[in-house]
């Protein structure tokens, strides 16, 4: 699966998570950029994430995210380590 795949099917997460069709990930999107995005909605995304892309995130993984762009990088290495590419 490729960076932009990956980008394609996490904005169907997060479209789906803020029930907002028009949220368009980039690499720089951050909390501050999506309205609504707090604590419990962050959480309804990781969980979403790892049920879409079938791997997990250890917690001391998701505190060094920044972005979306490194929530990219980090599913694409852990599903390059689980064999899924």
């Amino acid at each position: 699966m490729s960076h932009a795949d990956i980008y394609a099917a996490l904005t169907e997460v997060f479209q789906e998570v803020f029930d907002d069709d028009d949220i368009a990930l980039t690499p720089d999107t951050t909390a501050d950029d999506i309205e609504g995005w707090d604590s419990q909605a962050h959480v309804n995304l990781v969980v979403a994430a790892e049920s879409r892309f079938g791997v997990r995130f250890r917690t001391a993984e998701l505190e060094t995210l920044h972005n979306v762009g490194d929530f990219v990088a980090l599913i694409a290495s852990k599903r390059e380590a689980v064999g899924h590419g």
